[in-house]
């Protein structure tokens, strides 16, 4: 007897044995119940995530013939649940859309709908991929979809739904089908290996249910690759064998290095990685997917559904987040995304992928704008361009940087002391008043500070900005706590300036101006393909 693959083999028969689409099996179900059944059903969702399967259990629910009528719970026993599984039955009719597309091929269908069902209550066609039809076909359905045959079911499938005409669309009930999440993927391995009475390991099955990235049919069959080797218990280090997955342990060692701006060890993880046979961009997915964990980790903490890792993957990715900070990785994340597209296209993928890795594990030695700024400005004329490839550097850089926890000691009057300590009273407050509040301060001024109350100057937006959802008090607790007593702030908005204030902003426009059209600096832009976000005076 021929063998059955996996997915074939435990496909789903009836409405209650789907896996991970239950919101449109219930519909479906309600919808025969009510005798509510459309006429028209279109089908969307990426592969292998059971668009043709719940067509098929809809055609048997519809035709069954041991039920008096349309039944929620077919038998999958009579003569037409039997050919409806095979793709054989006479009444249902399964055609592929990418090998029958042309208007010819339409044609054909509407003459032979006219025809009533040889046994069946209705004559369904099922067209899979029918967004490969041409725009002549679809049109050539139009008049079908919209008044057909009362004994004519249409079901069709598409992982392209943009790409089926809205007039299609608009005479069926659309049912957008969801990737398959892996906590679903992985219970539904572990009942199909211990009803083949196959051993395995705890930590294959949430490695291949991630492998399979949503799709049902993409994990069994994965499984069915890893059963044929013959190898028993299933672990997870068969993925690296025999399907080519990056070792998890590997990846987590590059990490580290990166991590530990260690460049000399980051580059000895990468090649042992290469040397086991993956692709530079199969390494930089790696990379992505595992930063992508521990971005998570730190800002929704390790016990979150969205982090799907086993109990001692967690605790060593929450070991690992501690060398990052969210914006490096945010940072790190992108590099690697825009490497993934250059490495498609390159006869040098190794060395480019080993300098994206070194630039990773260095960034905070990479010589920034601000210093190719200061060899070719005058003394005078030195400013610091801030652009967004500085951003995670800074970031990071400012995470190294020790709390201030002692309290200033600030006396009434004592402006003077605030002025000068205003960024690093911001920045110690930042954690209770939040990074948007924070963010307001900085463009304020200090200007008096008398019987506990801090006037700040602010221009006229800030000053609006800041006086809205409850910032005043949260700013004024910030800043009691700060000063060990009773501190309220004043906004006052920044009034007319004086001429020779006005003369002074125009000169130091005119001077930004030069800095811009500055050639080192345009050559320094175009190089980093960045774009300048703000130019300050340097201190």
């Amino acid at each position: 007897m021929a063998y059955t693959v996996l997915a074939r083999k435990y496909r789903s028969q009836t409405f209650d044995d789907v896996v991970g689409q239950e919101p449109i099996a219930q519909t479906l179900k309600n919808a025969i119940k009510t005798n509510r059944v459309a006429h028209a059903y279109l089908f969307t969702g990426t592969r292998g995530v059971g668009k043709t399967t719940m067509a098929r259990i809809l055609a048997k629910s519809l035709n069954c013939l041991k039920a008096d009528g349309p039944t929620a719970e077919p038998c999958c026993k009579c003569d037409s649940c039997l050919a409806v599984n095979l793709g054989e039955d006479i009444d249902v009719i399964e055609i592929d859309g990418a090998s029958n597309r042309r208007i010819d091929d339409i044609r054909d269908l509407i003459n032979n709908a006219v025809y009533r069902p040889a046994r069946a209550r209705f004559k369904i066609y099922i067209i899979d991929e029918v967004h490969m039809l041409t725009t002549e076909a679809f049109n050539a359905l139009l008049k079908l979809l919209e008044e057909p045959p009362s004994h004519v079911k249409f079901i069709f499938a598409t992982t392209e739904p943009n790409k089926v005409l809205p007039t299609i669309q608009s005479r069926c009930q659309r049912f957008d089908f969801r990737n398959i999440s892996p906590a679903h993927i992985s219970k539904q391995l572990k009942a199909v290996l211990d009803q083949e009475k196959i051993k395995y390991e705890e930590d294959l099955i949430l490695a291949l249910a991630k492998l399979a990235n949503g799709s049902m049919r993409d994990a069994l069959s994965l499984l069915d690759r890893l059963i044929s080797t013959g190898i028993a218990p299933l672990s997870a280090n068969l993925l690296e064998e025999y399907l080519g997955c990056p070792n998890s342990e590997k990846v987590c060692g590059l990490v580290a290095a990166i991590g530990d701006s260690d460049a000399s060890a980051a580059l000895v993880a990468a090649g042992e990685l290469t040397n086991a046979g993956l692709t530079e961009v199969q390494i930089a997915d790696a990379l992505v997917e595992y930063m992508r964990d521990l971005m998570v980790i730190k800002a929704a903490g390790a016990k979150s559904e969205l982090v799907i890792l086993t109990e001692q993957q967690k605790k060593q990715a929450e070991q690992l987040a501690e060398k990052f900070d969210i914006a490096g990785l945010v940072y790190n994340i992108t590099t690697l995304e825009k490497l993934r597209w250059s490495l498609k296209n390159t006869e040098s993928a190794k060395p480019l992928l080993e300098a994206t890795i070194l630039r990773l594990a260095m960034s905070e030695h990479f010589l920034n704008v601000d210093s190719l700024l200061g060899q070719s400005n005058p003394p005078q004329d030195k400013k610091k361009v801030t652009t967004k490839q500085d951003v995670a550097p800074l970031a990071a850089a400012k995470q190294e940087i020790p709390p201030q926890n002692d309290r200033p000691v600030v006396q009434s009057g004592d402006i003077e002391s605030i002025k000068n300590n205003w960024q690093g009273i911001i920045l110690t407050m930042t954690k209770r008043i939040g990074g948007g509040t924070a963010g307001l301060l900085t463009s304020a001024q200090p200007i008096s500070f008398q019987g506990g109350v801090l006037a700040l100057e602010f221009d006229a937006s800030s000053k609006q900005m800041c006086e809205n959802k409850g910032r005043i008090e949260q700013i004024n607790a910030a800043l009691t706590e700060k000063f060990g007593m009773p501190v309220s702030i004043e906004l006052r908005f920044v009034g007319k300036k004086a001429d020779s204030q006005l003369a002074q902003d125009k000169t130091k426009s005119q001077r930004q101006n030069e800095i811009i059209n500055d050639p080192a600096v345009k050559t320094v832009i175009m190089g980093l393909d960045a774009t300048i976000t703000n130019i300050e005076d340097a201190q």
